[in-house]
């Protein structure tokens, strides 16, 4: 499985405009192929390929006097923004044929100097390489500062280099898994879960634990909306503004870190405690156009749910996802007999029919695990072998030594 390891890089004053030339230099690369692409689809002509881009968005490119400057940067990084090309049409055909899996891929579009996320990626070729005291050397740019959080399990061939809408860069690196290291991390055990996902909690366990929804969003609100309204009040295209907007950033990215570092502890925790998890397929998009919008966004169930996906696939547990249509809050737990529909507003109730007294969120989450199969099922149940894309990072060290990373 491969995953990816993201570290914060603090790159000086020389380093910073170094990076500002290279990621535009790859932004206009990317530009220059797109709409070398659309010219020729209006033209009805054949697409150019990718080695008659490269020759002629890059190596003559570089002899004119108009794109002269895109020497300045390793010439691997706009290789690599032309592959991001090519890529980004082979998923859109794909998608259009119907082959690609996940939510349809829209044709590329160019890219702007002003869009919150710039990347760039070196790979061996760039010949980039972490210097013995620790800094990641990149071509053109010079050995950047780096904080490692922990060590790095296997050996890179590639780093991309990114930075996000509140000014920060980090370096993330790709790696390989290695099955057996995580097999003696986490051994077998003989005990399964059902979760039920909530607002009020975050997640009821079908053992009764309930845990608390740390609402990063409610807590920042005033916060945000204070530097919100600060940047308001600034004049568009003034330096001023862009301080507002950048502190806007910083405020969101706050926010948005603490919230995946709670759903890593937490993912990380239960794939450890558990050989089997159930969870129930929720419909966040159809909740985010109801009233408890803002909630369900602050709660980030999808992004918890993945983590619990890939983390279970790596680890040998076994994740089920039952239907959304499931009435779990609608049947007792202890004898079967549907109840019936009953109001948000009802935390406990009792069964007609065996007069059992349940807390709602517990008997949804003890539904969960019984409709998933797992209270009757063996533990150990095979995982179904799936595409898991690569995660940005884990969060933490969960374990992992934290010695920083040596060359």
């Amino acid at each position: 499985m491969q995953l990816r390891y993201a570290f914060r890089l603090y790159p000086n004053a020389v380093q910073q405009a170094a990076l500002a030339r290279a990621f535009g230099c790859a932004r206009v690369v990317f530009n220059d192929a797109v709409r070398a692409r659309e010219d020729a689809r209006k033209a009805e002509q054949p697409f150019p390929t990718a080695s008659q881009l490269s020759r002629k968005l890059i190596t003559e490119a570089k002899q004119t006097k108009e794109r002269s400057w895109l020497g300045e940067v390793s010439a691997v990084v706009l290789q690599q923004s032309l592959r991001d090309a090519e890529t980004a049409y082979r998923n859109f055909f794909a998608s259009l044929k119907g082959t690609r899996k996940g939510p349809k891929a829209g044709a590329p579009r160019f890219k702007s100097r002003k869009d919150a996320r710039q990347s760039i990626r070196f790979t061996a070729n760039a010949r980039w390489n972490i210097t013995g005291s620790g800094r990641l050397n990149l071509p053109k740019i010079g050995a950047v500062k780096v904080k490692w959080s922990r060590t790095l399990p296997a050996t890179q061939s590639s780093v991309t280099v990114i930075k996000d809408a509140a000014g920060r860069f980090f370096a993330s690196f790709v790696i390989d898994t290695d099955p057996g290291a995580d097999a003696a991390r986490m051994p077998p055990i003989d005990r399964t879960i059902g979760i039920d996902l909530g607002l009020t909690h975050f997640a009821v366990l079908s053992d009764g634990t309930e845990i608390d929804s740390p609402r990063f969003l409610r807590r920042a609100e005033k916060k945000l909306k204070k530097a919100q309204k600060e940047l308001s009040r600034k004049q568009k295209g003034s330096k001023n503004r862009a301080k507002a907007r950048l502190k806007v950033a910083r405020a969101h990215a706050k926010v948005a870190d603490a919230r995946r570092e709670f759903h890593h502890q937490l993912s990380t925790k239960l794939i450890a405690e558990n050989q089997g998890i159930a969870v129930e397929d929720l419909s966040v998009k159809g909740l985010a156009r109801t009233k408890l919008a803002k909630s369900v966004h602050d709660a980030g169930w999808s992004s918890f749910v993945d983590m619990l996906q890939y983390k279970a696939q790596r680890y040998g547990r076994t994740l089920v996802k039952i239907g959304r249509f499931e009435p779990t809050s609608q049947t007792c737990s202890t004898c079967g007999v549907k109840d019936g529909p009953k109001a948000l507003d009802v935390r406990e109730w009792t069964c007609a029919a065996c007069g059992a007294v349940h807390d709602r969120d517990i008997n949804a989450a003890m539904n969960v695990k019984t409709a998933a199969g797992l209270a009757v099922s063996a533990c150990g149940a095979p995982v179904r072998p799936e595409s898991v894309l690569a995660q940005r990072e884990e969060t933490g060290s969960h374990g992992l030594s934290t010695q920083p990373c040596a060359a």
